[in-house]
Formats: structure tokens, C-alpha cells, sequence
């Protein structure tokens, strides 16, 4: 049946019948118009954030983890030579007890304080810590030789714990004949000992170590890497 004339369709717009195209949906896999900082001047403007984001990871690192350390001294031959880098884990002994023959880095309880402004402070932070440098009358790194409660006593040389002698394969050559101690260790404190007797200012001179001196456990040479090696406990 054909409509009235003039009635065969609503005309565009009048509110009743609007005679429109479908919309295009947006392509997921088209790109986007997003504006990235290429180039130089993007780089240099996200610089300052990344140094930051870096500086606060050194420091989490340096302060709860690991840190490395620099051999400064000839007391740890043949173990440990001048110029060795170690790392040493600072977690461990929150979870446990130092066990004898472990190397371990301490604060020198006679360590005198440092004259250093800002500027040197924050140089010797970071060289520090990435193992570059060391305080050698500050961070002393030796083997635990004496447990808290335990008598040390060297005859000719040799180590006697308790009255039974210590076995030390990593021993320099050159031991000594000396008689020393006895020593006895205190609670919560520890006897250290350098491998090279001869040549290390130790326990025997300053005396046992309080746990709160301790900075962690030397675990591992990391440099050079012809020097490679994990540090076990003797």
C-alpha cells in the first residue's frame, strides 16, 4: 500500500526518525597519540628522578643488605690480599649467631672519629660502598676465632679453644711461635683473629668484639675476578 503523498518518510531532524551512519569504533591496535620524550632533552629531564631513584637504592643496599669492601692491609694473607673486594652480607647474623671460622668485618672499637665536612662524608659514602675505598682504622675484617663464654690461648703460636687445639688450614705460612692469653670472651662478644698472626692487630690487642660492632659477614672475592672465590668458614 503506498502512503499518502508527502507522508512516506519523516524528513531528517524532525525528531521522529533520524536517518544516521553508525559511529566507527575506535581500532585497539591503532596507535595511540601519545607524546613520548624522545630524544636528549626527554633523557635529560628524567635524569634527576633516576639519580634520585638510584642514590635511594644505593642506600637501602649499603644500609640493610650487602656492601662491598676493600682489602686495605696485609693481616688477612693469604685469605685476603691488599686490594681484594669482598661483599659482605649485613642480613645474616640478624637471623643468627657468627659461627667460629666465619670472616667478618667489624667497626675497630678504638676507632678514632673522622675530621671530614659534608662533601668528604658523602664521597667516602659512596666510595665506600661501592668498595672502592676503606677507613682501615674504622672497618676491620678478621675470623672469628673465640665464641662468647670460650678461652683462647696460644702456645707457640697455636690456637687452643677450651683447651683443644684449633685447626687452621688458612693460616699464613708464617705463624709465630709466641705464648698469649689466656683471653676470655664475654657475653655477647667475639675473638678475632687476622690469618696472617704475624702481621694483624687483632683481639690480642684491642680484645674480644661487641656484637653491636659487627657489620656483617664477608661472603664472597669479588675483585679481581681472577681472584674469585666463596669465603666459607675455614
Amino acid at each position: 500500500m503506498t502512503p499518502p503523498h508527502g507522508e512516506d518518510r519523516p524528513a531528517r531532524g524532525d525528531g521522529l526518525l533520524i536517518d544516521r551512519q553508525p559511529e566507527p569504533r575506535p581500532d585497539p591496535l591503532a596507535p595511540t597519540e601519545e607524546k613520548h620524550h624522545h630524544g636528549p632533552l626527554g633523557f635529560l629531564r628524567e635524569l634527576p628522578g633516576l639519580i634520585f631513584v638510584a642514590f635511594l637504592l644505593a642506600l637501602l643496599i649499603k644500609s640493610f643488605l650487602v656492601q662491598a669492601f676493600f682489602i686495605p692491609s696485609q693481616s688477612m694473607e693469604n685469605t685476603l690480599l691488599v686490594g681484594d673486594r669482598v661483599l659482605v652480607n649485613k642480613m645474616v647474623y640478624r637471623f643468627r649467631e657468627p659461627r667460629r671460622g666465619e670472616v667478618m668485618v667489624f667497626i675497630n672499637p678504638n676507632a678514632p672519629t673522622p675530621d671530614r665536612n659534608f662533601f668528604e662524608d658523602v664521597v667516602h659514602w659512596v666510595t665506600e660502598g661501592l668498595g672502592f675505598s676503606s677507613d682501615p682504622q674504622k672497618d676491620f675484617i678478621k675470623r672469628v676465632i673465640g665464641l662468647p663464654g670460650d678461652v683462647i690461648e696460644l702456645r707457640r703460636g697455636k690456637v687452643f679453644v677450651n683447651g683443644k687445639r684449633l685447626q687452621e688450614p688458612y693460616l699464613h705460612p708464617e705463624r709465630g711461635t709466641a705464648d698469649e692469653g689466656p683471653y676470655t670472651v664475654g657475653e655477647d662478644q667475639f675473638f678475632m683473629m687476622g690469618d696472617n698472626r704475624t702481621n694483624s692487630s687483632d683481639s690480642r690487642v684491642f680484645g674480644a668484639i661487641p656484637r653491636e660492632n659487627i657489620v656483617g659477614r664477608a661472603f664472597v672475592i669479588l675483585w679481581p675476578p681472577s681472584r674469585f672465590e666463596w669465603l666459607g668458614s675455614g
